[in-house]
C-alpha cells in the first residue's frame, strides 16, 4: 500500500486457509507487523504465516491443541500470546506466541469460562485484559491478563450488552473504554474502562444504528469509533470523548454494496 492507493497484489500463501460456506472469519495483524493470522471454520481453525515486505512466509505449524470453528483472534500487544475466540467450550483459547516459532503451549482455560460460543476477543493496549464477545448472557467477560495465563474474570457490568454479541468486541486506544457490537437495539455498549474493572454504561448515541453491527473499532488518537452493520451497507460513525458518543458524521457517499463484516481505521487515522 502506498499514498497513491494499491500496489500489486502478494501472492498467496504457499498453504492456503480452509474454509466452508460463508462463515464469519477473523484477521489480525501481530503488533509488530511480523506475523498474520486468520481463522476458519474448519481444522486448524486458525491458520498463521510470518509477514514481512515480501508478503507470506510459509505457514506456522498448526497448534498442538486445536480448538473449533473460529471467529475472532487477537494478538498480545507485547507479541507474546494469540487468542482465538470459537464455537465449542471453552469459547476462547489462548497460546504463548514466538514471532520465530509461532504457537507455544496452550494457557489453561479462565476458571470461569464464557457462557456460548465466541464471536471476538481483544487484548487491552497494555496487554494486561483479554475481552471475549459472546452469544449467551452476559454476552461479555473481561479477564486479567498475564504471562501465566487468564485471571479471576472481572465482575460483569452493571447494565449488559441488550443482545448476544456479533461484532467482536474492542478497547479503546488508551485502554480507557470498551465497545462491543451486538444484536439488538441500541447495536453497539461502551463502557468505561479501568484496572477495577467496567464502569458505568455510556449513553446510547443520538442516533443509533438501525441493525446487527458486524464490526466496531476506535480511531488511533480514540476521537472516533466507527461500527459498521450488516445491513443496509451503512457505517456509522461517532466523534468519541470522555464523555461518550458524539453526534453521528455523515454517511459516506457514495455509499458501498454487500453486508458489512469488519471495519478498521489505518493507523495515522486518516
Amino acid at each position: 500500500w502506498r499514498s497513491t492507493g494499491f500496489c500489486v497484489k502478494f501472492a498467496h500463501p504457499a498453504t492456503l486457509p480452509t474454509h466452508s460456506g460463508n462463515a464469519d472469519t477473523g484477521i489480525a495483524f501481530s503488533s509488530a507487523g511480523d506475523a498474520i493470522a486468520i481463522t476458519s471454520n474448519l481444522s486448524p481453525f486458525v491458520f498463521a504465516y510470518p509477514w514481512s515486505g515480501s508478503g507470506f512466509g510459509t505457514k506456522f505449524a498448526n497448534p498442538a491443541t486445536l480448538a473449533s470453528s473460529s471467529f475472532g483472534v487477537a494478538f498480545s500487544p507485547l507479541g507474546n500470546a494469540i487468542a482465538v475466540a470459537h464455537n465449542d467450550s471453552p469459547y476462547v483459547n489462548a497460546y504463548s506466541w514466538s514471532s520465530s516459532l509461532g504457537f507455544g503451549t496452550k494457557f489453561a482455560n479462565p476458571a470461569t469460562l464464557p457462557t456460548g460460543q465466541a464471536e471476538g476477543v481483544s487484548f487491552s493496549p497494555s496487554g494486561n485484559a483479554l475481552a471475549v464477545a459472546y452469544n449467551a448472557s452476559p454476552f461479555i467477560s473481561i479477564y486479567p491478563w498475564s504471562n501465566d495465563g487468564f485471571g479471576t474474570k472481572y465482575t460483569d457490568p452493571g447494565t449488559l450488552p441488550a443482545n448476544f454479541a456479533i461484532g467482536g468486541v474492542t478497547f479503546s486506544p488508551v485502554g480507557d473504554a470498551v465497545a462491543i457490537g451486538h444484536f439488538g437495539s441500541p447495536y453497539i455498549t461502551v463502557y468505561p474502562w479501568s484496572d477495577a474493572g467496567f464502569g458505568t454504561k455510556f449513553s446510547n448515541p443520538a442516533s443509533l444504528p438501525t441493525g446487527t453491527i458486524k464490526g466496531v473499532a476506535f480511531s488511533p488518537t480514540g476521537n472516533a469509533i466507527a461500527a459498521i452493520q450488516s445491513n443496509d451497507t451503512i457505517i456509522n460513525v461517532y466523534p468519541w470523548s470522555s464523555s461518550g458518543f458524539g453526534t453521528r458524521y455523515a454517511f459516506p457517499s457514495p455509499t458501498f454494496t454487500g453486508d458489512g463484516e469488519g471495519v478498521a481505521f489505518s493507523p495515522s487515522g486518516n
